[in-house]
């Protein structure tokens, strides 16, 4: 008998909130009108899933999940996800959405949330390899009972182990007596959170094949259990018990009448309830979020787009609009105040790679529609914008829409680059595709939603499976972007460059625009040239087109070339 003891540090717990602010803002829509008082308390459109759908979606999850995804969720976190969390995972319908939840995963883990570190996530797949290297037994040792504890649980304290079984004098609580014993350990830890103090967790080697599997029954590693008179126990060599009563008055466990027996009989109930606890996953330390997180999984998650752009300010600053884009659809409506109204709560969070936030930005928006026009405004998507001047290099972004009235919450993660304009090198802003593009009075240059220098431009958001933005044919397309650093003539004072403009179709490849301008034509420009086209969307065929605007500079010999796909309908 050998003991070997463990310490394993505590981890500090800090604790996140996620947020929802009450300011009042309005939605940018596609089609909404004023309202007229409409009827009904409950969401006239009625959208709850079918059998059939939930079928559907069902079989549509086993034929689109990877087997990275698999891998993920029936070995990497198969004993610590919760069974919300893995309902909701098999509920997503796309990569992207995956890799947002499980990103979303280990951040509800994470002790230290400050720090560009994930203690926990690192700790999980180092308790992973230690069971693959140490527990294995004719399968990967994290598949085995010794493996599940450790990666659950961690390192014991302390392990009483008995590798080869041989000879063995039970304590009194085990009806004392000397034994036989198959391959043995007990595991000893002083506190596991959610489930006591002194935990005690016994795996038994009745195969004497190295595979010890977790027992509730301390006679199963007796090995002289089912031999007529062997192994007594102290009662029994005494003639105060017969060794037949253990199977048949002995409840759970097959010790046999001892001194304590009474007190272990009491104490069954306790075990069966350890045994239950030390099976299911360890609970999220972080409980305001994981409030947050149960809300999500018990309701329908709420979709929603965002994009980002970027739009140089001075050398070490850029502007960073970011627009939120809601399917009216997902939005829930009631009636109020004699109209059929949605409200949306939205919080953001930029945060820097070591935790520092950034920025955050907090609205409570609405849409207001008459009842006759719900349908029609259903079909349409509104549109959320935030500017955010922000330094160079790379956050993270976060952003966490509601559906009030729907009770709906969905969130958008990602880790953004915001870009570095170097002074001595041509660049561009983002080629933002708007369907509104128009100049502002003077006094509202800079200011007011969608606002960009003169201009109001209102992008499109591409949806999250990756689908490009989509312009009706009754639509006017609209292309923005600005160019920075462009060389400047020493003797005229003035840049030369030619801008091209392309409009391709993506299907046949074959170019349908195409212009080209140069700054002379454009008057009265410096170092840097703001680009807005307007394009009648009925020119163009319903399709997949590519746009792209490339700048060559005669003076620094640069060339910029961004280029971003639309869909006409």
């Amino acid at each position: 008998m050998s003991r070997v003891g463990y310490r394993y540090p505590a981890l500090l717990v800090f604790t996140l909130a996620a947020l929802f602010a009450f300011a009042p803002s309005l939605f940018s829509q596609d089609n909404a009108e004023q309202a007229t008082p409409a009827q009904g308390s409950q969401d006239p459109l009625k959208r709850p899933l079918t059998d059939k759908q939930k079928k559907e979606n069902s079989k549509s999850l086993k034929q689109e999940l990877s087997k990275t995804y698999k891998k993920w969720l029936d070995e990497d976190v198969r004993y610590i996800i919760s069974d919300e969390e893995q309902k909701a995972f098999k509920m997503l319908s796309n990569d992207e959405e995956r890799d947002n939840f499980i990103e979303a995963f280990w951040q509800r883990r994470d002790p230290t949330p400050d720090t560009a570190e994930n203690e926990f996530k690192d700790e999980h797949y180092r308790r992973m390899a230690y069971a693959n290297e140490h527990f294995p037994a004719g399968i990967p040792g994290w598949k085995t009972d010794r493996g599940r504890m450790y990666i659950m649980y961690g390192p014991p304290d302390e392990i009483d182990s008995h590798p080869s079984g041989g000879t063995y004098e039970r304590p009194m609580d085990e009806g004392g007596g000397s034994t036989s014993t198959f391959p043995f350990e007990d595991w000893r830890y002083r506190y596991i959170e959610g489930i006591g103090q002194e935990i005690i967790i016994e795996f038994v080697d009745t195969c004497m094949c190295g595979d010890y599997h977790m027992t509730m029954d301390r006679s199963e590693k007796d090995a002289l259990l089912y031999t007529p008179n062997g192994g007594e126990t102290l009662y029994e060599q005494m003639g105060m018990a017969s060794k037949a009563d253990r199977f048949t008055h002995g409840g759970m466990e097959r010790l046999g009448t001892g001194p304590l027996h009474n007190d272990s009989q009491t104490k069954q109930f306790d075990r069966l309830d350890q045994f239950y606890k030390l099976n299911k996953p360890p609970a999220v330390k972080f409980k305001d979020l994981e409030e947050v997180v149960s809300h999500k999984i018990n309701v329908n998650l709420m979709p929603f787009d965002v994009r980002a752009d970027f739009v140089k300010i001075t050398s070490d600053t850029v502007l960073v609009p970011v627009t939120v884009q809601i399917k009216n659809r997902d939005v829930t409506f009631v009636n109020k105040d004699g109209v059929q109204r949605g409200t949306v709560n939205i919080f953001g969070r930029v945060s820097t790679l070591t935790g520092k936030i950034a920025q955050t930005f907090e609205d409570t928006v609405q849409v207001d529609v008459p009842a006759e026009l719900l349908p029609k405004v259903t079909e349409n998507s509104s549109v959320y914008w935030k500017a955010l001047p922000l330094k160079p290099g790379r956050y993270r972004f976060d952003v966490v829409v509601k559906d009030v009235n729907g009770d709906r919450v969905g969130n958008w993660s990602r880790g953004v680059q915001v870009p570095d304009y170097a002074d001595d090198k041509l660049e561009a802003s983002s080629l933002i595709l708007a369907d509104q593009m128009e100049p502002v009075a003077a006094k509202n240059v800079g200011t007011g939603n969608f606002v960009i220098g003169t201009t109001k431009v209102r992008p499109r958001v591409a949806s999250s499976d990756g689908k490009p933005v989509v312009f009706k044919r009754n639509q006017k397309l609209n292309f923005w972007m600005q160019v920075y650093n462009l060389g400047v003539d020493e003797k005229t004072h003035k840049p030369s460059a030619t801008v091209e403009y392309n409009v391709v179709n993506a299907a046949t490849n074959k170019q349908v625009i195409h212009t080209v301008e140069s700054t002379e034509q454009m008057g009265n420009v410096g170092d840097q040239v703001t680009l807005q086209k307007t394009l009648s969307a009925a020119n163009l065929d319903p399709g997949i087109y590519r746009i792209q605007i490339k700048v060559n500079d005669n003076i620094s010999k640069q060339t910029v070339d961004p280029s971003v796909t639309f869909t006409v309908e």
